[in-house]
């Protein structure tokens, strides 16, 4: 599971369907472009967690 600054956890078992990411999709798998869906910040702010 990865982590944003703002509590978000990213669970590759659910994915973020409501942002086109099915569930069991992995980190990597994830589009480079993806933001979190809580506060906008990028993949690369997040911390695997």
């Amino acid at each position: 599971m990865y982590e944003c600054p703002c509590g978000y956890v990213y669970d590759p078992e659910k994915g973020d369907p409501d942002s086109g990411i099915a569930p069991g999709t992995a980190w990597e798998d994830i589009p480079d472009d993806w933001v979190c869906p809580v506060c906008g910040l990028s993949k690369e702010d997040f911390n695997k967690i």
